[in-house]
């Protein structure tokens, strides 16, 4: 594989010790390449252009500028750039705003290394990552939402998902190939997105109330 052919990544997060470690494991698997690693979004912004990363990994909540706010301005400078949400925090209005920004996942920092790989490969692939606590709390959501967007389907990936299930599994249990899973976890995604912050917040506050 030449250097010109790996995924390009960039990552933004204050945590020194979380930054290294996410450097170290990408850069030491096969067909990734770290481009830039930074603790704040300005140095990131500032270096967006010379980077030209295909995927950013992107902290929630970070000195200066804010990750939401920051991944609206990569979205306008490079639409093709996919973001991927690693943060600690789950809380549904941040999901929910996180998406309205242009986050395609959102990762849970407990997560198993693998899933990270996994997670970068699979949003550049078509994807929509999402963590099993990040399921578990859609499912929690609609499940209080009598007028759930999602089919039948929809919910029954969700759940399995949220039990930590693989993709790989999910569509063996539920006689559909692996791409199938896919589409409709970015279904669900989509289905969970709407066109202002103000009303991201509203309707995950109605639905966990």
């Amino acid at each position: 594989m030449s250097i010109n052919s790996l995924i390009r990544i960039v990552i933004v997060e204050d945590d020194k010790l979380i930054r290294e470690g996410f450097s170290l494991l990408i850069s030491s698997t096969y067909g990734y390449r770290v481009v830039g690693s930074y603790a704040s979004c300005e140095e990131a912004l500032r270096q967006l252009e010379e980077d030209q990363p295909e995927v950013v990994l992107m902290d929630i909540e970070l000195p200066g500028m804010g990750g939401i706010a920051c991944i609206e301005k990569i979205k306008k400078a490079r639409p093709g750039t996919n973001v991927i949400v690693v943060s600690v925090y789950d809380q549904p209005g941040l999901v929910f705003e996180a998406l309205c920004a242009g986050a395609g996942g959102y990762l849970t920092k407990n997560m198993q290394p693998a899933r990270l790989l996994e997670a970068i490969r699979d949003i550049q692939e078509g994807g929509a990552p999402m963590s099993t606590s990040i399921a578990r709390m859609v499912v929690q959501s609609f499940q209080k939402n009598r007028n759930s967007p999602l089919t039948a389907r929809e919910t029954e990936v969700l759940e399995h998902l949220a039990r930590g299930k693989s993709y790989s599994s999910i569509a063996s249990e539920l006689f559909i190939d692996k791409e199938t899973v896919r589409t409709h976890i970015k279904n669900i995604y989509f289905k969970l997105e709407v066109h202002s912050k103000a009303e991201a917040i509203e309707k995950a506050l109605r639905v966990t109330s």
